[in-house]
């Protein structure tokens, strides 16, 4: 199986570097694509003169997410993807390719989100530690179906949610140690408290109230459980199913 790796950034000189390590070093992943949503830190620079084989796409301007995403899906080569953040903390390569090798073994699959474990309690109780991960391996197809609506910068990820649900599509968690950089981390409390409580905002305005709590039941609920055989260095791991 090979797979596009499509990572967008912004700011990110400082984080990135952690994760195109692991990612570039990834044997399943054959193209690694960034896209640099108009940073001012010279993030794009650093990555061309660090890692050549990274396929670099400059946009002019920042649009936010949703925007890079839709502008680097045009470029990648494979039929399946890797949706990776560039602002990890944590981040394990045994568990990437465990969760390569599973979407790889289980063709029934259409999606794997990669729940972060480690979240803080509050992101636990809301579960955006599944519905919010931006690390996603999926179909290139369902990503650019999914595009094909308007979608503003913190909407991709819900509304990726959404389609899987619509076309009644398989979709399970593995766990996953990698934590984002919280925007208060970033950007200090008053202006990353205001991010966060926008980026909220926009997702319930976009799904409405209703959507966001079947995607809360139906992304969280445990249906069975399945083994997946994995490499003689790593023990059986177990994913959980969330559609029949």
């Amino acid at each position: 199986m090979k797979v596009s790796c499509l990572i967008p950034c912004y700011n990110e000189r400082e984080r990135i570097a952690k994760v195109l390590d692991i990612v570039v070093s990834t044997q399943s992943v054959q193209q690694v694509i960034c896209v640099d949503d108009g940073s001012t830190d010279g993030t794009a620079d650093y990555i061309e003169a660090n890692w050549p084989t990274v396929e670099v796409i400059r946009l002019l301007r920042n649009h936010g997410k949703t925007k890079a995403i839709k502008q680097g899906l045009q470029y990648v080569d494979y039929a399946t993807l890797l949706m990776m953040d560039a602002d990890l903390q944590g981040l394990r390569k045994e568990e990437l390719e465990a969760a390569l090798d599973a979407y790889k073994e289980c063709h029934e699959v259409d999606m794997i989100i990669m729940r972060r474990i480690n979240s803080p309690w509050f992101v636990k109780w809301y579960r955006s530690d599944v519905l919010l991960s931006g690390e996603r391996i999926l179909q290139t197809a369902d990503l650019k179906q999914v595009l094909r609506q308007r979608l503003k910068c913190y909407q991709l990820e819900v509304a990726i949610n959404r389609y899987m649900l619509r076309h009644k599509k398989v979709v399970r968690w593995m766990p996953w140690s990698a934590i984002n950089t919280y925007k208060v981390d970033k950007l200090g409390v008053l202006d990353g408290s205001r991010k966060e409580f926008n980026m909220y905002v926009d997702i319930v305005n976009y799904v409405g109230f209703s959507h966001m709590c079947l995607q809360l039941t139906s992304f969280t609920k445990k249906l069975h459980y399945k083994s997946v055989t994995t490499p003689a260095k790593e023990p059986q791991l177990y994913l959980k199913h969330y559609f029949n």
